[in-house]
């Protein structure tokens, strides 16, 4: 299963918010779209979309910009993969209107098919937003040695926001 450019942008500007929490401005959507590389009219739009949902703050003007409505770790990745994508037809036996394979009544693709995608949502169910920003064991710094403090289209976390990397 592949996810669509707005599911995968819709996750990046959730993380890009809840990697900004503890700063005093809010994230802005030319922010994101400079860290990522993305058109900020689509980001727009993503973000209309994620305030609709009341997963996002939006406020206009000056000072003004993005903030997550709930805290990261209230925020399931199953459910905005759910809520962004609009096809999980994986093939055309899925869907019973449109079916036309001469073998869904002796085939078990579609039950094999069915179970994966219950396993794939079983794992995002169990990842919050705040989940996806921490390290996994295997990168945490060993023998006393820091990683980076920035990751590339992240902001850097509040506590670091001013640390030279140089002297690390």
């Amino acid at each position: 299963m592949r996810l669509t450019s707005w599911t995968d942008y819709t996750l990046r500007v959730l993380m890009y918010c809840a990697a900004s929490e503890g700063r005093a401005q809010p994230v802005t959507i030319s922010e994101i779209a400079q860290a990522h590389g993305i058109s900020r009219s689509h980001l727009t739009k993503i973000v209309v979309d994620l305030s609709n949902q009341g997963l996002l703050e939006t406020t206009r003007g000056r000072g003004g910009g993005l903030r997550l409505l709930k805290p990261a770790r209230d925020i399931v990745l199953g459910d905005v993969v759910r809520a962004t994508e609009s096809d999980f037809t994986m093939v055309e036996c899925f869907d019973p209107g449109i079916n036309q394979c001469r073998l869904s009544g002796n085939c078990g693709l579609k039950s094999v098919l069915h179970r994966a995608m219950q396993a794939y949502f079983a794992v995002l169910d169990g990842v919050t937003l705040a989940d996806m920003l921490t390290l996994p064991p295997a990168l945490t710094p060993l023998a006393g040695i820091p990683l980076m403090p920035l990751r590339p289209g992240l902001p850097a976390p509040p506590d670091t926001a001013e640390v030279d990397p140089a002297t690390l």
